[in-house]
């Protein structure tokens, strides 16, 4: 195998690349400056000075966390009772399931020692720095391109308050330790036990590079993790998680969760209305064949850099269960990959990709935004498809594509962007 490369060869000139023409310094940093704007007034309306809101993916962090210090925490596993400790801790009621293992449930605790607000306010903005401070580890000078390419994952993560900077920060640590080969890249990993579905790929990943003693680092501290909010939270907590995991699975199957939000193939097939064991059986087939990639990349000698970066990626396709906050993996992805992308991709494979890229992400936004303010309250929304999770096995494929390629300068690939990515789809 070839040895890592932090960042790719840079032995020649090149024209400006897409990212680089569009992340001026003056871009960047009203982007900064937006999604501070947003986590501000984010703030702002967890005070109720504006009036009583709906309820939002972090008021549940925050609800459960209250359920912690109540010592009710087993019930918000179960959605009838976790719509009843809504109501009476908010006056309202939203379709917000809990189906977190337990150790998040330490984390969510911390939060619910603050007011909704500040707590909001710490979570978002520490967890929004540790990942932009990851990102930049990774990917060096190639960081204001990766930030054009992530707003809108950017923009979605603190304007729902989800965890997704979190995941993010864990799984961008563990791929860092693993390009460096590190045997403390396990920490991260083990840390993922509060998200372990998306931390498959990077685990696969470790696997197949025999990093033994990384995966033992990740077994004890998953291990540790759990023993402690056993010993905290008691040992009914399973069994309650279990239930919950039941619950869930027969909600997903049901549809009753926001397809249009997710990014797995399963809730794109689900939106179209076929049955929930083909939708299965397709969302298994697409997590084969993503995990079985990394192993081709090995296999075929990619650096570790690149087999780490697609790895990161490829665990985005695992789970039918991820949202578009979970993005954030293809984030560190990119981050790892954009590198030798940019260094072999002509001009329009990296509009595909960026176009790709931004589309995916963003689609889930625009259509809840759509089906808010358009639809009536009770009545079907206007936009159900769920569109990522192909956008996601075309844009997984493309890289491959691009990244099999020798080094080329950009301006005599004249791919036509369409083209490129059936041509990667088939390359699968």
């Amino acid at each position: 195998m070839r040895t890592a490369s932090l960042p790719a060869e840079q032995g020649r000139p090149r024209p400006a690349t897409v990212y680089e023409r569009l992340a001026t310094p003056l871009v960047v940093r009203t982007l900064l400056a937006a999604l501070a704007v947003v986590i501000l007034g984010r703030t702002a309306r967890f005070t109720g000075l504006f009036g009583p809101i709906g309820l939002s993916d972090f008021d549940i962090l925050h609800i459960a966390g209250r359920m912690v210090w109540r010592g009710d925490i087993a019930d918000a596993y179960h959605l009838p009772a976790l719509l009843r400790v809504q109501q009476d801790l908010t006056g309202q009621q939203d379709f917000l399931p809990w189906a977190y293992p337990p150790p998040f449930n330490l984390v969510v605790a911390v939060l619910a020692t603050l007011p909704v607000s500040l707590a909001y306010l710490l979570f978002t903005g520490t967890t929004l720095a540790a990942f932009l401070f990851v990102l930049r580890r990774i990917a060096g000078p190639f960081f204001p391109g990766l930030l054009i390419a992530l707003f809108p994952v950017l923009f979605i993560t603190v304007s729902c308050g989800q965890n997704g900077f979190l995941t993010g920060t864990l799984i961008g640590l563990t791929c860092l330790g693993l390009v460096h080969g590190r045997a403390m890249a396990g920490l991260p990993l083990g840390l993922m036990v509060i998200k372990p579905h998306l931390a498959v790929g990077v685990a696969v990943c470790a696997l197949a590079l025999r990093r033994w003693a990384c995966l033992a680092v990740a077994a004890v501290t998953a291990g540790l993790a759990a023993a402690l909010a056993t010993a905290l939270l008691g040992p009914a907590i399973w069994p309650a998680f279990l239930r919950g995991a039941d619950e869930a699975s027969a909600n997903l199957a049901a549809g009753l969760y926001p397809l249009f939000r997710m990014i797995s193939v399963y809730a794109s097939l689900r939106s179209l209305d076929l049955p929930a064991a083909v939708a299965l059986a397709a969302q298994a087939v697409t997590a084969v064949t993503a995990l079985g990639l990394v192993l081709l990349a090995l296999r075929r000698g990619l650096p570790r850099r690149q087999v780490v970066g697609l790895a990161a990626v490829a665990g985005l396709l695992v789970s039918p269960y991820a949202y578009d906050y979970d993005l954030s993996l293809y984030g560190v992805g990119l981050a790892l990959l954009l590198p030798d992308l940019l260094d072999r991709a002509s001009r329009r494979e990296q509009a595909a990709l960026l176009g790709l890229g931004w589309v995916a992400s963003g689609y889930g936004f625009v259509a809840g935004t759509i089906n808010e303010h358009l639809v009536p309250v009770g009545a079907e929304p206007l936009v159900a498809l769920s569109l990522p999770g192909p956008l996601l096995l075309i844009l997984l494929a493309l890289m491959w594509h691009v990244l099999r390629r020798e080094r080329a300068p950009a301006s005599a690939l004249q791919t036509d962007p369409a083209a490129a990515a059936l041509q990667a789809s088939a390359a699968l």
